[in-house]
């Protein structure tokens, strides 16, 4: 017995309703595009997770380089001053170093009027 609902064609046999080739394909349609829906959100989610990830490492990245140029700084300022650490003994190689490090920045002043 074949009967007719929206337009859609139902084969009952003992009390069964049996779909066609096109509804069968349109019910698995469906369900496929429902676990993609439900894929798509999880993806979404871990998407929104992993950026929050990278987001703190590239904090945690600027927060690691802003102490590396520190710690720079204060290495610099150690080696300047023992430079010009003066003992007893080794009053005239402190003068020649001051001397060194005088001629080193009156050469960066002059580079540097010469880019001006």
């Amino acid at each position: 017995m074949l009967l007719l609902a929206k337009n859609i064609y139902f084969c009952v046999i003992k009390n069964r309703i049996i779909m066609t080739e096109s509804q069968q394909a349109l019910a698995t349609f469906q369900t496929r595009v429902r676990q993609m829906l439900l894929r798509f959100q999880e993806l979404k989610k871990e998407n929104e997770a992993l950026a929050a990830v990278v987001a703190a490492n590239e904090e945690n990245v600027k927060k690691l380089q802003d102490q590396l140029a520190q710690r720079d700084r204060d290495y610099q300022s150690l080696k300047m001053s023992k430079m010009l650490e003066i003992t007893d003994g080794d009053l005239q190689g402190a003068k020649d170093r001051l001397a060194k490090l005088i001629r080193d920045v009156n050469k960066c002043i002059a580079i540097l009027s010469d880019e001006k």
